[in-house]
């Protein structure tokens, strides 16, 4: 969590009915034995009642007459975009259109095309030399794997390929439901 000073940024939750945003207190804050377990409490919009979307710490809301910008904010978090970062760097880049929304998406969807191509194909080393070869050449691949799809001690660290290729897949079918949802084609 990043603090200036004595004040803590706190996180924006987006009603998409009332087209409101509302900042939420830190569970730390108000109970701390809560805020280390790890299941978390959903905020409802005190207007409606609706479930609210956490937006992260950068959002900044359209106005609420503004309905484009609405939808296209909406768009966004269904697409998995939101402005989550610690405040001191920004979230990173978001689209500002829809068809800047879609050549994302479809940039990604090519990415892990090609993430899922390199694990139907690949063939685990076996030597130490084998081994820091691959690291050198494949690190991209190997590095944006999570860590249940990884087996063993640290200096011998065995990637499990079949559960690297049901990662990738379920990730290209997952992008290939957002553009969908989206009406991107």
């Amino acid at each position: 969590m990043c603090r200036y000073g004595m004040y803590s940024y706190k996180p924006h939750y987006a009603c998409f009915n009332c087209r409101k945003t509302f900042k939420r207190k830190l569970l730390v804050d108000v109970d701390r034995d809560a805020a280390y377990n790890k299941e978390k409490k959903s905020a409802t919009c005190p207007e409606c009642g609706s479930l609210t979307m956490d937006m992260g710490l950068d959002f900044e809301s359209p106005k609420k007459t503004d309905l484009k910008a609405w939808k296209h904010i909406e768009n966004l978090y269904q697409a998995g975009i939101t402005f989550h970062s610690c405040g001191c760097t920004g979230p990173g880049y978001i689209p500002k259109d829809k068809k800047q929304l879609m050549n994302l998406l479809l940039k990604r969807k090519e990415q892990y095309i090609d993430h899922l191509r390199f694990w139907k194909n690949r063939i685990e080393p076996q030597t130490q030399s084998e081994k820091q070869t691959d690291w050198k050449q494949h690190q991209d691949y190997l590095f944006t794997l999570p860590e249940d799809v990884k087996s063993g001690p640290q200096k011998n660290r065995k990637i499990e390929t079949d559960k690297a290729v049901i990662y990738w897949t379920e990730k290209v079918s997952d992008i290939e439901s957002k553009i969908e949802e989206l009406g991107i084609s």
